[in-house]
């Protein structure tokens, strides 16, 4: 097993390199020990790439070419079964109870990894790794090529399904475990774990005993609405990203 993880990981970097050196490049890599099915979803007026989704086993990588200012997000579906015509659903980040998520989003909870690419060459990509939308699986999103002060890795690398409050947790699979842990706004539904209604604004809004949770577990992901200041990193135009699921499995 380790030989293929190294394997794997040195293919990531390979794909990276082989790509078109003037356009950023998305790699995603799962590390996970069970088949993990990518969801991508465009922002509004964005390229759909790869038809929104697709399978990707363990220890396994693909790469997919960013069109020049593109913006959007990725995330892990788990627990997958579909048919031949591609239609199914997951135990977690389902898309519509299809293969090709075709530019729907992920049901919560999914770790999310978002990024919007300059769009110029003297602007800057932004990035992070988000739990607003609650966790499903770690994940790790670091830059490649990229450069500046915050051009760091971001991600969740913790099991946040370990230590998720039993009103968050989301159970399934035979055993019943706990499959994710949802955010306190989707599972409450209140406007100070929302920021909505007068808890709509940055000095309105403050960090919960949920959001501190998540944020203490995974100090390199957004754990409210507001997180900005710790939680948006930035890199060079040009750079490009790996997204990696279960990072941290030997």
């Amino acid at each position: 097993m380790a030989m293929a993880v190294r394997v794997a990981a040195g293919l990531v970097v390979a794909l990276l390199l082989a790509g078109d050196a003037s356009a950023a490049t998305l790699a995603l890599y799962n590390r996970c020990a069970e088949t993990v099915w990518p969801g991508i979803q465009p922002s509004a007026g964005k390229e759909l790439l790869a038809r929104g989704g697709f399978q990707l086993a363990p220890n396994r990588a693909t790469s997919i070419r960013l069109p020049a200012g593109w913006s959007g997000r990725v995330w892990g579906r788990q627990g997958c079964s579909f048919d031949a015509a591609g239609r199914g659903r997951c135990a977690t980040g389902d898309c519509g109870g299809t293969l090709y998520c075709n530019g729907a989003g992920g049901a919560p909870p999914a770790t999310l990894a978002e990024i919007t690419l300059a769009s110029t060459p003297t602007a800057q990509d932004f990035y992070d790794v988000s739990l607003v939308d609650g966790y499903n699986i770690p994940i790790a999103m670091t830059p490649f090529h990229g450069s500046g002060a915050n051009c760091v890795p971001a991600g969740c690398i913790s099991d946040l399904n370990r230590v998720c409050p039993t009103g968050l947790a989301v159970r399934g699979g035979g055993d019943n475990r706990v499959v994710g842990c949802r955010s306190a706004c989707a599972a409450y539904g209140a406007p100070q774990y929302c920021c909505t209604g007068q808890f709509g604004s940055p000095q309105q809004c403050k960090p919960t005993a949920y959001s501190r949770l998540f944020k203490t577990a995974c100090p390199k992901a957004y754990s409210y609405a507001y997180d900005d200041p710790t939680s948006i990193l930035t890199c060079s135009a040009g750079a490009s990203y790996i997204v990696t699921f279960c990072p941290h499995r030997r």
